[in-house]
């Protein structure tokens, strides 16, 4: 997906040297920890960066929503906004609500560019972080008898879905753990249940249950719950809950890795097997269909109940 604007030329053309400003782009929560997570997390970015304008905002249940971080940006004397989602997985969020909502506020403010970075994606800070996670639970000299079971949050998007295999395959390679298996908590198959019982059956004695989420929240919370009920269930397996990032110095520096990505040029999300643009089975009528802009439930226009 292409940026919506090369703000990178357009500061050359303009003879600006102001860097663009920040807008960190959430989902937000129903759970108000995970909104507090959330803006822990843009306050560590604004210490890592300081003199930028950074706002940090929701698309849908929490508050504040984009259009007011891009009211206070603009009226800040932003003219130039990068906008950053931060989502750790491209799915229907970041591939069609954030940019048609940017659109949406291109035209509520004319004078103001906008440019659009990638999702967080795949990358070693993460597979880093969620081994720091895990050891915390699990001593090193258990690592060789005990399984990982990743647990995402699932996706109606089978690109998303995908890419949390690739995470689980990837945290696997070089590591002690003997298996390294993959569930959802919601939208699609295996669920938590499915996976413990999956890894059950091919002989763990012992569990680790990492959250691939950022922050925690109703998902989060219900994927400890689900791995304790089934603890409690089976004396035979022991389960070990290893938590989710949280807000973080490297999740943090990788959120300026995507801002920077986003100011210097034209930054492309993996379009090869995207709903969006391929017919994949089950999926054909994705193709092309238009991105409509996210309303968040404070801003004039929503039309839809809360999730």
């Amino acid at each position: 997906m292409r940026n919506l604007i090369d703000l990178n030329s357009k500061n050359r053309r303009t003879g600006s040297n102001t860097e663009p400003a920040l807008l960190v782009v959430g989902h937000g929560s129903r759970d108000p920890r995970g909104a507090r997570e959330f803006h822990e997390l843009v306050a560590l970015v604004r210490e890592r960066s300081p003199g930028l304008p950074i706002e940090g905002g929701f698309i849908e249940l929490s508050r504040p929503p984009i259009s007011e971080c891009v009211s206070s940006l603009a009226q800040g004397g932003a003219r130039h906004i990068a906008a950053v989602p931060l989502m750790l997985l491209a799915a229907g969020h970041a591939k069609d609500d954030i940019p048609a909502t940017l659109v949406r506020e291109k035209r509520s403010h004319p004078d103001v560019d906008f440019g659009y970075g990638r999702a967080l994606g795949i990358r070693p800070e993460l597979l880093s972080l969620m081994d720091e996670r895990i050891s915390a639970v699990v001593p090193e000299d258990e690592k060789e008898e005990t399984t990982v079971l990743v647990v995402g949050r699932g996706s109606s998007d089978p690109d998303a879905n995908s890419d949390l295999a690739k995470v689980s395959r990837l945290f696997y390679e070089g590591r002690a753990y003997p298996m390294v298996e993959t569930a959802y908590v919601s939208m699609t198959p295996p669920n938590v249940f499915e996976g413990l019982e999956r890894l059950k059956r091919l002989g763990a004695k012992k569990i680790a249950v990492f959250s691939y989420f950022l922050f925690t929240g109703v998902l989060e919370e219900r994927i400890r719950e689900q791995s304790e009920e089934f603890a409690a269930g089976d004396p035979e397996v022991a389960v070990s809950y290893a938590g989710y990032f949280g807000p973080h110095e490297k999740v943090a520096d990788l959120v300026l890795d995507r801002y920077r990505e986003a100011i210097k040029g034209d930054i492309r999300m993996n379009c090869d097997v995207c709903v969006h643009r391929v017919a994949l089975p089950g999926f054909e009528e994705k193709v092309g269909a238009p991105a409509t802009p996210h309303y968040h439930p404070d801003e004039l226009g929503h039309s839809h109940g809360h999730h």
